[in-house]
């Protein structure tokens, strides 16, 4: 096996790939930019949920709010629900796996949070029944998927921005979600800043 050659093939896959979808997903990431950044100017919060990868995706993004990412700024407010193992699973344990997200949604969102829902393949079932909790709260949702959506693209409402990898390898769709969340949070500073 040439190593070299097979690490190279991955670099222009993932360089191809992010080229190819730069121009569908500019305007979905700039609306869910716009909706965050509203958000967290009326006081509003970020929750965010994925499981694996896409769970650590959603503590990297909480982390780049609560702290800072590239320009010095006070804190914004954003939660990731991966992160309490003690709440997570608990939930597991006397309800169902299906239910670790929705129940912290149904406790901490309120009106005019944001549901950050992070699904490679758009059919986790704790992610889905997020998003239906987020809805009950009247809660806006930005999905970040891959693989055509699959089970979220049917569940998302108008008002909701769907950001959608074209593509059907996780590994690939992962490298995506993690340029989607710096675009995200370079967005963000830039809308509450007011960075050129």
């Amino acid at each position: 096996m040439d190593l070299i050659a097979r690490i190279s093939e991955h670099f222009g896959d993932s360089a191809r790939l992010k080229m190819d979808a730069m121009d569908t997903l500019a305007v979905p990431i700039a609306l869910a930019v716009e909706h965050m950044s509203e958000c967290l100017l009326a006081d509003g919060k970020i929750l965010s949920c994925g499981n694996g990868g896409s769970a650590a995706d959603a503590q990297h993004f909480s982390s780049e709010l609560v702290n800072r990412f590239e320009i010095e700024r006070p804190g914004l407010a954003a939660i990731a629900l991966s992160t309490d193992t003690s709440i997570l699973t608990s939930i597991a344990n006397d309800y169902d796996f299906s239910l670790v997200f929705a129940k912290q949604v149904t406790a901490l969102g309120r009106e005019g949070d944001i549901l950050l829902a992070i699904s490679t393949s758009g059919n986790s079932r704790n992610v889905i029944e997020a998003i239906r909790a987020a809805h009950a709260r009247d809660m806006r949702v930005i999905a970040l998927t891959g693989n055509g959506g699959g089970q979220i693209d049917e569940l998302l409402r108008d008002d909701d921005v769907h950001i959608c990898v074209p593509a059907t390898s996780t590994a690939r769709i992962q490298e995506v979600h993690l340029l989607t969340i710096h675009c995200l949070c370079d967005g963000i500073d830039c809308l509450i800043l007011g960075v050129e």
